[in-house]
């Protein structure tokens, strides 16, 4: 196509740091101190199950920022969803349907199982650092971009489990 576009490696690398990296080491070292503290199977009992449902509202909380940050768009130009939402619905499509193939054929129903949710489920937030970077002030865009696919993930994800059974065959006694 003979256009080049512009990447600031070093603003790359920062991103997914920050929204990689810096989340994970906050965590690991939240366990640590908890594991220190109150010991590890207090820490299983009392502290771990909090964690989901934390984390669960804080990406909501992301989704509902993104989505706020383009309603004023949204409203006045609705389609804008449906040119995100198709191609996030094939992009899962074909991630789906890919994995899926792939691990039926050459491996165990567990670990097939877990391909797919390996491929499918744990990019979002290596590509929100990329598209943040990649659009630059239109960071709202991104953000759009990632929440739909986050909402769109975890559906999606939900539909999967509840197919697990007839896609793979039934879990082993």
């Amino acid at each position: 196509m003979g256009a080049t576009i512009p990447v600031n490696i070093a603003a790359v690398f920062l991103q997914i740091a920050l929204v990689v990296f810096l989340p994970m080491l906050a965590g690991q070292l939240t366990q640590y101190f908890l594991v220190r503290r109150y010991g590890r199977n207090r820490f299983r009992q009392d502290w771990a199950p909090r964690f989901p449902p934390l984390s669960t509202l804080g990406v909501l909380g992301i989704v509902f920022v993104a989505i706020a940050l383009k309603s004023s768009d949204l409203m006045a130009r609705p389609e804008i969803l449906l040119s995100i939402i198709a191609p996030l619905l094939v992009l899962y499509a074909f991630n789906y349907a890919l994995s899926t193939i792939i691990g039926k054929l050459m491996l165990p129903r567990g670990n097939a199982i877990a391909l797919v949710y390996g491929t499918v489920m744990r990019n979002l937030s290596i590509a929100l650092a990329l598209a943040m970077n990649a659009f630059g002030e239109a960071s709202a865009d991104a953000a759009l971009l990632i929440a739909l696919a986050y909402i769109i993930q975890v559906q999606s994800a939900a539909w999967y489990v509840k197919l697990g059974d007839r896609i793979f065959g039934a879990r082993p006694a």
